[in-house]
C-alpha cells in the first residue's frame, strides 16, 4: 500500500485506501474495519499526501509531521486523540514547535494523532516507510 492512496472522507470516520476509480467516483476500503464503500464525485475527499500544516513561516506536509511523531515515539503509537486539549497542544508543540496556533485548531491536532494511530499498526508511519523512494522522487 502507498501513502499516496490514503484518503480522508468528510463525514466518514477513519481513513480509507483508494482501491478503484469508477465513472461516478471510486471505491475505497476502510483502514479501520476493511469494509469497502463507494464514494461519489461530489464527496469532500482529501488525500493525506496533499495535506499540510500551517507554521509561522511555511506549510509543512503531513507526512513530515508523521515522520517527526514516528521518530519521537520510536515507530510506536502516540498519545490518544482523546487526551485533554492542553496535553494535545503541548505534545504537538514538541513535534512541530512553529505550528501556527491561530490557524491549526485542536480538532486538526486530534485528527493528526488519530490518523497516525490508525496508520501506525498498518506499517505506514515508520520513519523508513515515510522516506520517499527514488522512484517517487522522480515522479514528483
Amino acid at each position: 500500500m502507498s501513502f499516496q492512496k490514503i484518503l480522508a472522507i468528510s463525514g466518514k470516520p477513519g481513513l480509507f485506501e483508494l482501491k478503484i476509480q469508477t465513472r461516478s467516483g471510486f471505491v475505497a476500503e476502510s483502514l479501520l474495519d476493511g469494509k469497502k464503500i463507494t464514494v461519489g464525485l461530489r464527496s469532500n475527499v482529501s488525500l493525506l499526501s496533499e495535506i499540510a500544516i500551517y507554521t509561522y513561516s511555511e506549510e509543512v506536509k503531513l507526512i513530515e509531521v508523521f515522520k517527526a511523531i514516528a521518530a519521537k515515539e520510536n515507530n510506536e503509537q502516540t498519545i490518544s486523540h482523546k487526551e485533554s486539549d492542553d496535553k494535545l497542544k503541548s505534545y504537538f508543540r514538541e513535534i512541530l514547535p512553529e505550528f501556527d496556533e491561530d490557524r491549526v485548531y485542536t480538532s486538526d491536532i486530534k485528527k493528526i494523532f488519530n490518523w497516525y494511530n490508525i496508520l501506525q499498526p498498518k506499517g505506514f508511519v515508520t520513519v523508513e516507510a515515510l522516506t520517499p523512494t527514488q522512484k517517487e522522487e522522480v515522479a514528483e
